[in-house]
C-alpha cells in the first residue's frame, strides 16, 4: 500500500506540472574576452537548466545557453519573448557579469569591450528589455533571477557605474525579481564549482511545498549561512495573483480501499493500441525529445528546427534503419532512437566565417558537449560551420584566400587529403588548419 500511495503522489506531481506551460530561458557567461573571466557561471547555469527541466520547465534552446556574446542574447532574449506567448509561468535565469550604469543594470556578454558610456546600450544587454518580452505575454508569474552581482568588470574605462553590484529594480505586475545579494552589494562566484546563491536556489527549488515566497526566503536564509552574513539574496515583487510552486504539496495518501485499482476489462482487438510506426507525436517535450535524440546520432534538421527540417533527418534515419522514409515524427521513430545505444566519444570542429574563427574539441561523451567546447574555444554563437563526428571518425579543416572545406572520414589522413581536394576545387591552393579524430588521435 505504501508503494501505490507513493506512486499516487508522484502521478498528481507530474500532472500538476503538466498542467502548466512553463517557459525558462537560462544563460551563463563565463569565457570573457575581454574582461575578467568567471569560473562558475557555466557550472550554474547548467545546473538550473538540468534543475528546471525535471521540474516541467521548456528551455529555450533546448538547454542552457552559454558563453553568448551580444548578437546571441539579443536572439535568444527574443525567442523567449516569443514563446512565453500565452504560457503560464516564465522564467529568466542569468549567471555573469553585471553592471548598472546610470541606475539602469546590464548583462554583460562574453564580447563586451566598453570603454566608454556610450557602448553600453550596443555592447551589453539592458534587463529591462528582458522585462519587456514578458509584460503583455499573458503570462501568470514572471521571474527574473540574477546571479550577476559580481564585481564591475569596466572599472577604470570611463563608466559611470556604480563600485559594485547592480541597481535596485521595481518588478512590473505579477513579477518576481531574485538578486543573489542586495542591491549594491557584490556576490560571490563560489569556491566549490557553483555560487553559494544558485547552489541553493537548485536544491531549494526541488523541495515539495513551497510557495514562491517560501522558496526564495530559504534561498536567502541558506546564502546568508554559508557566507557567514556577507551575502544576503535580495528580492523584489508586485502581488502575485495565485500560488505557485516549483513543485508542489504531496498529496496525502489515499484510503487503501482507493488505491487498489480494479482488474482492467480484457481489450478487444478492435481496441488494440495501433501500430506506433503510424502514431504521430503530438505532445511537445517528446518532439523535443525526438529531435534532441536525431541530433545527438548526427541526424540534422535542415533548417534547424524547421518543420521540413525535421521531416528530412527522421527520413534519413529511417533509411538507415531501412524503413520506409516517411519523415513522420512517430512513437515508434522515438522508440528506436531510445534503444540505441549512445554515440561515442565524440569530436567537432566549428568555424565562423564572418569571424574568420575557428575551434576544435575531442573525446566528449556527446555530440552536444563537444560543440559546445569547439565554439567555446572558436568564439562563441557567431562560429556556425559545424562538423561533428563519433567513435573511430576523424575531421578535418581545410581553408585558402577563397575557399573552405570541413570533411570527415574513417581515418585521419584521408579526412586531410579529402578537405584539401574539396577545398582546392575553388582552384586556390589550400592548407589544412587542423584536423583530429573523436578519440583524440592526432592530437
Amino acid at each position: 500500500m505504501a508503494l501505490l500511495a507513493l506512486l499516487w503522489v508522484a502521478l498528481i506531481d507530474a500532472a500538476h506540472a503538466a498542467a502548466e506551460k512553463r517557459v525558462a530561458l537560462v544563460i551563463g557567461n563565463s569565457a570573457y574576452q575581454h574582461v575578467t573571466r568567471l569560473d562558475n557561471p557555466r557550472n550554474d547555469a547548467t545546473l538550473m537548466a538540468e534543475t528546471l527541466a525535471s521540474l516541467g520547465f521548456t528551455l529555450i534552446g533546448g538547454r542552457a545557453q552559454l558563453d553568448l556574446d551580444k548578437p546571441a542574447m539579443d536572439i535568444a532574449v527574443q525567442s523567449f519573448g516569443r514563446q512565453v506567448q500565452g504560457a503560464d509561468v516564465a522564467l529568466f535565469y542569468y549567471a555573469g557579469h553585471g553592471v548598472q550604469v546610470s541606475g539602469a543594470n546590464y548583462l554583460v556578454p562574453v564580447s563586451a569591450n566598453a570603454t566608454r558610456e556610450a557602448d553600453v546600450d550596443f555592447q551589453m544587454l539592458d534587463v529591462n528589455l528582458v522585462l519587456r518580452q514578458m509584460q503583455g505575454s499573458g503570462t501568470r508569474l514572471n521571474m527574473v533571477i540574477l546571479d550577476a552581482c559580481r564585481n564591475n568588470p569596466f572599472g577604470g574605462r570611463g563608466l559611470r557605474a556604480a563600485d559594485g553590484g547592480l541597481a535596485q529594480m521595481r518588478a512590473p505586475e505579477g513579477t518576481l525579481i531574485s538578486y543573489a545579494t542586495q542591491p549594491g552589494n557584490v556576490a560571490q562566484d563560489g569556491s566549490d564549482g557553483h555560487s553559494p546563491y544558485t547552489k541553493a536556489l537548485a536544491a531549494t527549488i526541488r523541495q515539495p511545498g513551497l510557495d514562491i515566497f517560501q522558496t526564495f526566503n530559504q534561498v536567502g536564509l541558506a546564502v546568508k549561512r554559508v557566507t557567514a552574513g556577507s551575502q544576503q539574496p535580495w528580492v523584489s515583487s508586485s502581488p502575485i495573483d495565485g500560488t505557485f510552486y516549483f513543485v508542489p504539496p504531496a498529496a496525502a495518501a489515499p484510503a487503501p480501499q482507493v488505491a487498489v485499482a480494479p482488474s482492467p476489462e480484457p481489450q478487444l482487438p478492435s481496441t488494440l493500441r495501433p501500430d506506433p510506426d503510424r502514431v504521430p507525436i503530438t505532445d511537445v517535450a517528446l518532439l523535443r525529445e525526438l529531435s534532441d535524440r536525431l541530433y545527438e546520432h548526427n541526424f540534422d534538421p535542415e533548417p534547424l528546427d524547421g518543420k521540413n527540417g525535421m521531416r528530412a533527418a527522421i527520413s534519413k534515419f529511417q533509411e538507415k534503419l531501412s524503413m520506409t522514409p516517411t519523415g513522420e515524427a512517430t512513437e515508434g521513430v522515438l522508440t528506436r532512437l531510445r534503444k540505441m545505444e549512445d554515440l561515442k566519444p565524440w569530436g567537432s570542429i566549428v568555424y565562423g566565417p564572418e569571424i574568420n574563427k575557428w575551434g576544435i574539441s575531442w573525446k566528449h561523451a556527446s555530440r552536444r558537449a563537444a560543440v559546445d567546447d569547439a565554439r567555446n574555444n572558436c568564439g562563441g554563437a557567431k562560429c556556425t560551420i559545424e562538423l561533428s563526428f563519433y567513435g573511430s571518425r576523424c575531421g578535418a579543416f581545410a581553408i585558402s584566400g577563397k575557399s573552405w572545406s570541413l570533411v570527415q572520414r574513417d581515418t585521419l589522413d584521408r579526412a586531410k587529403n579529402a578537405a584539401l581536394d574539396e577545398c582546392g576545387k575553388s582552384g586556390k591552393s589550400c592548407r589544412i588548419i587542423d584536423a583530429v579524430c573523436a578519440d583524440g588521435a592526432g592530437k
